[in-house]
């Protein structure tokens, strides 16, 4: 064979073809776009077109347990997130916003892809899930977000403090564009939920509190969290908008579940005793919060239904010593008195077992001490608590019980 022949001629003379212009380009997948797998419509802004589904839930809706409609003053948790607007504003200032991005890292790499919101507009709660056909689109995309937000004064997300929020931020700012989140009230569920269910639920991720507070699994439509960003950079690169219908159902759903939880926690703040309540640790925990909030009475009334209920031994010991504290606090003994009477009339065994020791130890009154405390050992007897529960209040009692005797010989 002739050595001085190229290495290109060799291969040639092999059968082997050189270069890339013969080679068929792959075949590419089938483009199927987002408006042919979702109903929805481009809006047009100042920066291009900006591709949104919608839909509405009217007034029948109901999440799981929840209707979506919010019936209740927000001035308990207006407090709580220290955010006074939100006692006054109408429902129609709310804004329910959820972001699905390209990752969770935060910074100026990572974007939201989809952004829903919702808002009441009369007895109809309007979703808009705002969504990049492609990357290039979010300036677009952000202002017909702000078109969107344009009537709303707050906003409601769960965990958007910390991420949704600070992340749209960023984006406007990487366009030079405004940002409507600015000047609105922002109200994070996250930690209100964390504050009302820690102590009893194992988890409080919104999904988790859909399905055991608001009483509604979701379908097999649902799509896991961490495979949403795959899902969209699959769709980038195939042009195929299929999958992305879960993706869609999960954010909406995100979003719903938003609106139906905070109608729910406004219900149960505004009147805890309607039966909406039916676990002694959300007693205890709405306890907790009133006190925090400095509404002692309430927060009162609240530990002892709670005493009153299924506890487990150590949740039983910890609200009893709260309770115990609390009253100490309140320090208006007139008005204490009142409402130990009240509660002693209910029944309640905490209230005769304060009674005791405001006889014992204020009005020196032993027999009428004696008195109270064997009335809180018939109520104990004829309860219905558990046996630990019942063990806790007879030792203390029979103790009480003793002292007083002796003390009352000692006269």
């Amino acid at each position: 064979m002739d050595s001085s022949k190229s290495l290109a001629d060799k291969l040639k003379a092999l059968g082997v073809k050189v270069g890339t212009a013969h080679l068929t380009p792959p075949k590419p997948a089938s483009t199927i776009p987002i408006d042919r797998i979702l109903p929805g419509r481009f809006r047009v802004t100042p920066r291009g077109d900006a591709f949104i589904a919608e839909q509405s839930f009217g007034t029948e809706y109901r999440h799981g347990n929840q209707p979506l409609t919010i019936n209740h003053p927000l001035k308990t948790i207006a407090t709580w997130a220290r955010e006074p607007l939100l006692s006054s504003l109408p429902l129609s200032s709310f804004a329910f916003l959820d972001t699905e991005t390209s990752g969770m890292a935060g910074g100026t790499g990572t974007y939201a892809f989809m952004v829903g919101v919702g808002r009441f507009n009369g007895g109809t709660f309007e979703l808009a899930q705002f969504f990049l056909r492609d990357p290039a689109e979010e300036p677009a995309m952000l202002e017909a977000l702000i078109e969107f937000l344009a009537p709303c004064k707050a906003l409601v997300t769960f965990n958007g403090k910390a991420f949704d929020a600070p992340l749209l931020v960023t984006r406007y700012k990487l366009h030079e564009i405004p940002s409507p989140l600015k000047d609105l009230s922002h109200l994070d569920l996250l930690p209100l939920a964390r504050r009302l269910w820690r102590d009893r639920l194992p988890s409080r991720a919104l999904k988790y509190l859909e399905e055991n507070i608001l009483g509604l699994p979701r379908t097999t439509e649902e799509v896991p969290g961490y495979e949403i960003p795959w899902l969209y950079f699959d769709y980038l690169r195939t042009g195929d908008a299929t999958p992305l219908k879960g993706v869609f159902y999960h954010n909406a759903m995100d979003v719903v579940a938003m609106a139906a939880l905070l109608s729910h926690i406004a219900s149960i703040l505004h009147d805890p005793f309607n039966g909406n309540v039916q676990h002694g640790l959300d007693f205890i925990a709405l306890g907790k919060l009133f006190e925090d909030l400095g509404d002692w009475d309430s927060a009162a009334r609240l530990f002892e239904r709670g005493l009153e209920m299924e506890l487990s031994e150590a949740d039983f010991a910890s609200a009893v010593q709260r309770l115990a504290r609390l009253q100490k606090r309140r320090g208006d003994l007139d008005e204490a008195l009142r409402l130990w009477e009240e509660a002693a009339k209910r029944g309640h065994i905490y209230a005769h077992v304060e009674m005791a020791k405001h006889c014992e130890h204020r009005l020196r009154d032993y027999t009428s001490a004696l008195a109270w405390s064997e009335s809180a050992l018939k109520l104990v007897k004829n309860s219905d608590l558990p046996k630990y529960a019942q063990k806790h209040w007879q030792e203390e009692l029979f103790r009480r019980r003793e002292r007083l005797r002796q003390k009352r010989r000692n006269i």
